[in-house]
């Protein structure tokens, strides 16, 4: 049976946090909620929770394995580092390819 629980006189400040967090990970506040409820309540001895509870509250955990254990990012980049690899990876943009919006003319007037 589901239980409701309730939590009073929550700091407006606290409040807006978790909804700017529920908000980046495309949940809403009650999801959010459940999402740290339940990394918190999956932490095994070998994982305190307090370690699960502070990467909800980082904002690392990705998702959840099939035992309910959550998956936590491990590490991040700076945009200008992810920039910089595809900058390095495609130096420049191939001009052989064909443009989208001539693709999509030549899509629409084949009907």
């Amino acid at each position: 049976m589901a239980v409701n629980l309730s939590i009073k006189l929550v700091p407006e400040q606290l409040a807006r946090r978790l909804r700017e967090r529920a908000e980046r990970n495309h949940r809403s506040l009650q999801g959010e909620l459940m999402a740290i409820i339940e990394a918190a309540a999956a932490a095994t001895p070998e994982e305190p929770s307090t370690s699960a509870v502070s990467a909800v509250t980082r904002g690392a955990i990705v998702g959840f394995d099939p035992r309910g254990r959550p998956i936590v990012r491990k590490g991040t980049r700076r945009i200008e580092e992810i920039a910089a690899e595809l900058r390095r990876l495609a130096p420049q943009p191939r001009r052989d390819l064909p443009r989208s919006v001539d693709i999509v003319r030549e899509m629409r007037d084949s009907r």
